[in-house]
C-alpha cells in the first residue's frame, strides 16, 4: 500500500433499504458511463416492494462480468432525493462524508486505472465477477477534505462546461432541423416578400414520384445529383496505430461526437479519404449517424463521406433521412447498411434557390456547433487529465 493510499473498506458501508411501503416509484439503472438513468425494464407483475431503496450521495454498483466489461457500473446518486433500483445492485455509503467526500470518491471510480485494477482482481471470481471483500480492499488516496473540496470543484467546474456545450449545442441543432423543416418539408420558406410561401397562397402542383403537392418550380432530385459521394474501404488492420503514424483513421461511428469524431486510430496505408468538412455517415446500422470531418482522414467501410457546395443544407438533408431510417426500424424495418448505389438513389425534394438561401442561414450557426464541439473535445481531455492526477 501506498503511504497516502487508504483501503475503500474503511471508509464505506453497505446500505439495504426495501421499498416495503411502495412509498417510491423512481426506477433506475446505471450505464456503462456509471450514470443513473430511468428503467426501462417491464416491471408488470413484479414485487416492488423488494426493490432496494438509494438515497441521494449513496452509491449503487454491479460486481458481476468485471473482467468481461473491464469497468464497474457504479453511480453516484445526485438528481434524486430517493428512487428505486434492482436488488442485484450492492448499494452503499461514505462513512463519514467530513472525512470523505461522496463526490471524491465517485472521481476516483471515473478513473480508466480504477476499472483496470478492478478487472485485474475479478479474473479469478465467478464469471468474472468482483467479490465484494476484494471491492472492499482497494486503495484510493484520501487527502484533506479542503483538498477533496478544491480537487472537486475544479473538476466540476469542467464538466458543467462540457454540459452547458452539449445544451447549447442541442438547441441550435433544434433550431436548424426546425428551419429545415419549415422550408423543405412545410413548404413554408420566405417568398419574394419575405412571407412563408405556402400559407400565403404560393402556387403548389403535385408531384406523381412523392405523391404529394410540392412548390411550383420545385423539384425531385437523387442526391448522387448533388453531392458527390465516398464509400469507406478499410486499410489492413496491421497499419492501425494510435501514436499518429500515418492519417488520422475512422473506421466506423465508434468515434463520433455530438458533432466532429475524436481522434483515436491512425492508418499508414490509406484507401478512401475524407476531405475536411466533409459529411460522415454510418452506413452499417445503426445507418445514418453523422458527424462532420474537421480535418482530412481516411474512413473505412463503416461510413461514407459526402460534400455539395451547400455543406449545411446537405447535412440536415442527411438529419432528415436518419430520421426516416429510425422511423423504418421502430416498424421493424431496419437497416443493418446501405451501399453507395441505394445512397446515390435517394430522392431530395430540391430548389437551387431556396437551398442556397437555406445553407447561408445556417452555416454560422453550424460553425459555432463544431467550434463548441471541438473545444468540448479538449475539455474532457483536460477532465481525464484530472482524475489521472488524483493518482499522483
Amino acid at each position: 500500500m501506498k503511504t497516502n493510499y487508504k483501503k475503500l473498506g474503511d471508509y464505506i458501508q453497505t446500505v439495504n433499504v426495501r421499498n416495503t411501503d411502495l412509498s417510491v416509484d423512481t426506477l433506475l439503472g446505471i450505464t456503462i458511463t456509471k450514470e443513473f438513468i430511468p428503467s426501462v425494464a417491464n416491471t408488470i407483475g413484479t414485487d416492488m416492494s423488494k426493490y432496494k431503496v438509494i438515497q441521494k450521495n449513496q452509491f449503487a454498483c454491479s460486481l458481476m462480468q468485471v473482467s468481461r466489461d473491464n469497468r464497474i457500473p457504479i453511480a453516484l446518486l445526485k438528481d434524486y432525493d430517493k428512487a428505486i433500483i434492482s436488488q442485484a445492485y450492492t448499494l452503499f455509503e461514505v462513512i463519514d462524508e467530513t472525512v470523505l467526500l461522496p463526490e471524491y470518491l465517485m472521481m476516483w471510480f471515473s478513473r480508466t486505472e480504477f476499472d483496470r485494477q478492478a478487472s485485474f482482481f475479478a479474473v479469478g471470481g465467478v464469471r468474472g465477477s468482483l467479490d465484494w471483500d476484494d471491492f472492499l480492499e482497494l486503495e484510493l488516496p484520501i487527502p484533506s477534505i479542503e483538498k477533496q473540496r478544491e480537487i472537486v470543484n475544479e473538476y466540476n467546474t469542467v464538466v458543467n462546461r462540457i454540459k452547458l456545450n452539449e445544451q447549447l449545442n442541442q438547441k441550435l441543432e433544434e433550431t436548424a432541423q426546425a428551419l429545415y423543416k419549415h422550408w423543405f418539408v412545410d413548404f413554408e420558406f420566405p417568398n419574394e416578400d419575405g412571407q412563408p410561401y405556402k400559407s400565403s397562397g404560393g402556387k403548389m402542383v403535385y408531384n406523381e414520384e412523392l405523391d404529394k403537392e410540392v412548390p411550383l418550380g420545385w423539384r425531385v432530385v437523387e442526391l448522387g445529383d448533388i453531392s458527390d459521394i465516398t464509400m469507406g474501404q478499410s486499410p489492413k488492420s496491421e497499419s492501425y496505430n494510435e501514436i499518429a503514424n500515418g492519417e488520422i483513421f475512422y473506421q466506423g461511428r465508434t468515434d463520433f461526437g455530438f458533432r466532429v469524431p475524436s481522434i483515436r486510430v491512425y492508418t499508414t496505408e490509406p484507401k478512401r479519404k475524407a476531405k475536411k468538412n466533409d459529411i460522415l455517415m454510418s452506413v452499417r446500422a445503426p445507418v445514418g449517424d453523422l458527424n462532420i470531418a474537421n480535418t482530412d482522414c481516411c474512413i473505412g467501410r463503416g461510413l461514407s463521406a459526402l460534400r455539395c457546395d451547400e455543406q449545411s443544407f446537405l447535412f440536415y438533408v442527411m438529419k432528415n433521412f436518419k430520421a426516416v431510417f429510425d422511423a423504418n426500424e421502430g416498424t421493424g424495418t431496419i437497416f443493418s447498411s446501405i451501399n453507395k448505389d441505394e445512397l446515390n438513389s435517394l430522392k431530395v425534394i430540391y430548389n437551387k434557390e431556396i437551398s442556397v438561401l437555406f445553407n447561408d442561414k445556417i452555416t454560422e450557426l453550424d460553425k459555432l456547433i463544431v467550434l463548441q464541439s471541438k473545444q468540448n473535445q479538449q475539455l474532457i481531455e483536460l477532465k481525464e487529465l484530472l482524475l489521472a492526477k488524483m493518482g499522483t
